[in-house]
This record gives C-alpha cells, sequence and structure tokens, in this order.
C-alpha cells in the first residue's frame, strides 16, 4: 500500500534550497549520501482542483506544493526571523495566503485554512 507521498521542487541552486528548508523552515531530514537531503515532512494532505476555464486556475497537469499552519501571523514572524521574505497577505476565502520565493527562484505558498479537516476512510 502506498505509505505517503514524495514531493520535489526542482532548483537551479539545490544545495542552498536544500540548506534553506533545513535551517529556515527546520525540516528534519536524512543525508543519503554526498549532501542529499531528504526532508520528513509534518502531516500533508492533498486536493484535487479543476484545471483552468476562461483563463482562471492552472492547465490540466499541473501540480503545486503549499505548506498550510494554523496560525500565518506567527508563523511568518517566526520564518522572518530566519531571513525568509514574504509577499503581502491575501484573504483567498478559503483562507489567509501569502507566499515566499526559496532558492533556484521556486515560489511557495503558505496558508491557514478557513474550513475543517474530517477525513472519512474509504469503504
Amino acid at each position: 500500500m502506498i505509505q505517503g507521498v514524495h514531493t520535489m521542487f526542482y532548483s537551479s541552486e539545490p544545495e542552498a534550497l536544500r540548506a534553506f528548508l533545513r535551517d529556515k523552515l527546520r525540516f528534519p531530514y536524512a543525508d543519503v549520501g554526498d549532501g542529499w537531503l531528504i526532508f520528513r515532512m509534518p502531516e500533508a494532505d492533498m486536493g484535487c482542483h479543476p484545471a483552468a476555464a476562461d483563463g482562471h486556475g492552472e492547465p490540466s497537469g499541473t501540480h503545486a506544493v503549499s505548506f498550510y499552519c494554523d496560525d500565518l501571523e506567527a508563523t511568518m514572524a517566526e520564518l522572518s526571523g530566519r531571513g525568509v521574505e514574504f509577499d503581502d497577505v491575501v484573504d483567498a476565502g478559503f483562507g489567509l495566503v501569502t507566499h515566499f520565493v526559496m532558492p533556484g527562484n521556486v515560489r511557495v505558498q503558505l496558508y491557514e485554512s478557513r474550513y475543517e479537516r474530517h477525513y472519512q476512510e474509504p469503504e
């Protein structure tokens, strides 16, 4: 059975991106050889969004990685103290959203959701 999800960022600065994830976001990691770090991620969930229609949304086949937190203001303050720079916060309806850029021009979303997660197991 599937045990988890392996996400990937492609960066022109992979060593700097690994250091950013380790030192600024402080994700636990394993060095699997030659400084190649694999990061253990906190809880995860996955959404399936409709493809672009009328210029809104992303094209079919696109995928994205977002980070979420329970207190956007506090998370931004903590990460700002480690040198992470954020865009302005916007109300996206589903929650409060900002973005930041990691080494190699890897732009990610960080959000505080307004929805509650009540998961159901498939039958």
